[in-house]
């Protein structure tokens, strides 16, 4: 049996597998609080994994280590800001945010949970929000059909257009049908895949080179600058402290993602984020540095060996299938392919749930039945996936630039006003509009003025920082007492400290 043949059982088994979990999860979802959100349902292992497997996409096996081959640990302060950006939002949003939507008349997005929290009877808030994750996801969900494009090109040496389309349309079948549900219970396959391949392949290339000395040595004589995370061990330089401040500026970003979050507002109780927190953290940290060491000790093994890939994005691939048997070789790329779609899955269910909770029956009068919002939320996720197919046609950006610019842009849009909708009493309608409308321009502004005079700081940062100033100020100026705000936000505090009791 060639080799090529183990790759497609693999590939075939995984991906059966992600069509028969999304069958059982269309058995179980009824009504549209099921297909959105899964009932409010998750266990907090569930959606630990869940948010840790649809957070980190084909960035963590695909981008990550190729940054990590190309310029050396420079580039893990990306993966430092994300850890601690991940437990940051466990402990200060995960709690708070599932408690407070629930207060707040049931919120199941994070627009209808601003509109609701700050009581906006003109709609603008919401639909504005609506907007805004649509626009970014569809550049997100984007990047994913972009990786698995490049995946197939890699993996198979097939075309990169028929790739991207069958991880398309693999990813909307279980999607389609098995919504939020559907997604979640995938996503926990697809995070224990991905962790296991980000630890097997970085050990078995350390044995191979010959143990953890021989791979220091070799990159400590070829690029040594690559060991250091200060770009060289040189005195640090403008650009070596943008590029960390840059790097953990990344984890700012997790305030604000709506994919992220929503697994947040699943969870059976406030009380189990704790339980999630030390879950996803692990998961995260594991899978992070394994991104990282795969990256680095490439860096030793290609030099000893040759055959280093022309698309340093491709390098845990290429090392899976000179390493491994082909069968195992062919779960791994199984698992780059599932952090692809594990990613890719989650955004549909938001970009659907944007257009069907948020803006559909925002502005339709006569409420729809259940029934025809879960047929609705399908023609969404359908619609979302076809814009974003047409964008990936022809890619022109890598896959951690793509992902990189829709996370900047929902961390400075949404990050600082979830963050005061759960902490600050006085934030009104205006002010979260002030923050949202900054946050989103200063994020293109800052990026075209990045690229015309090579500043090199992340966008999320002035992005993130603006957006909150405008929106406590705003809030300051148009703030008025509303004793349904004051009580919910009371309600919430009270349904915490009760329960922890």
């Amino acid at each position: 049996m060639s080799d090529q043949v183990y790759l497609y059982i693999a590939l075939g088994i995984y991906m059966a597998a992600m069509l028969l979990i999304g069958y059982l999860a269309f058995r179980k979802t009824s009504d549209h609080e099921d297909y959105m959100i899964g009932g409010r349902g998750l266990p907090p292992w569930v959606a630990a994994l869940s948010a840790g497997a649809s957070d980190m996409s084909g960035w963590l096996i695909m981008g990550l280590p190729g940054a990590i081959l190309v310029s050396g640990l420079v580039e893990s302060w990306i993966a430092i800001g994300l850890l601690i950006g991940s437990y940051l939002n466990w402990r200060l949003v995960a709690p708070r945010l599932r408690a407070y939507t629930q207060v707040s008349k049931n919120s199941i997005t994070i627009p209808s949970f601003f509109e609701n929290r700050t009581r906006d009877r003109s709609r603008i808030l919401r639909t504005l929000s609506s907007v805004i994750i649509l626009v970014f996801f569809t550049l997100y969900a984007s990047s994913g059909m972009v990786a698995g494009g490049k995946f197939f090109e890699s993996a198979f040496g097939g075309e990169y257009l028929v790739g991207m389309i069958i991880v398309t349309l693999v990813t909307l079948a279980y999607t389609l049908f098995g919504g939020f549900l559907g997604a979640s219970l995938t996503d926990v396959v697809q995070g224990l895949m991905m962790v296991t391949a980000l630890v097997v392949v970085p050990v078995i290339a350390i044995f191979t080179i010959g143990g953890i000395g021989e791979t220091a040595t070799i990159i400590g004589d070829v690029k040594p600058e690559a060991l250091s995370f200060f770009g060289g061990g040189e005195l640090a330089t403008t650009a070596v402290v943008l590029a960390i401040v840059s790097g953990l500026a990344w984890g700012l970003g997790y305030f604000g993602q709506p994919h992220i979050i929503v697994r947040f507002m699943a969870l059976r109780s406030p009380q189990e984020a704790a339980t999630a927190r030390r879950i996803g953290t692990s998961w995260q940290f594991v899978s992070l540095l394994g991104a990282v060491g795969a990256g680095l000790i490439a860096i030793a093994y290609f030099d000893k060996f040759g055959g280093a890939p022309q698309d340093p994005e491709t390098v845990v691939l290429l090392l899976a299938q000179v390493l491994l048997h082909p069968l195992v070789a062919g779960l791994v790329l199984a698992a780059v392919l599932a952090a692809i779609m594990s990613t890719l899955s989650s955004q549909l269910i938001v970009c659907s749930s944007a257009l069907v909770e948020d803006i559909y029956r925002a502005i339709r009068k006569e409420q729809p039945s259940k029934k025809t919002l879960v047929v609705l939320g399908r023609v969404g996720v359908l619609l979302i996936a076809i814009i974003a197919a047409l964008l990936a046609i022809n890619p022109n950006d890598t896959v951690l630039g793509l992902v990189s610019f829709a996370w900047a842009g929902f961390g400075a849009a949404f990050g600082p006003i979830v963050l005061l909708s759960l902490y600050w009493r006085k934030l009104t309608n205006w002010g979260a509009l002030a923050g949202m409308v900054v946050g989103t321009a200063v994020v293109f502004i800052w990026k075209a003025v990045d690229g015309a005079l090579g500043i090199g700081l992340y966008e999320l940062l002035p992005a993130f920082a603006l957006a909150l100033l405008a929106a406590v100020v705003v809030s300051l100026l148009t703030y008025k007492h509303n004793q349904e705000i004051e009580d919910e936000f009371s309600e919430t505090g009270s349904m915490l400290v009760v329960k922890k009791g």
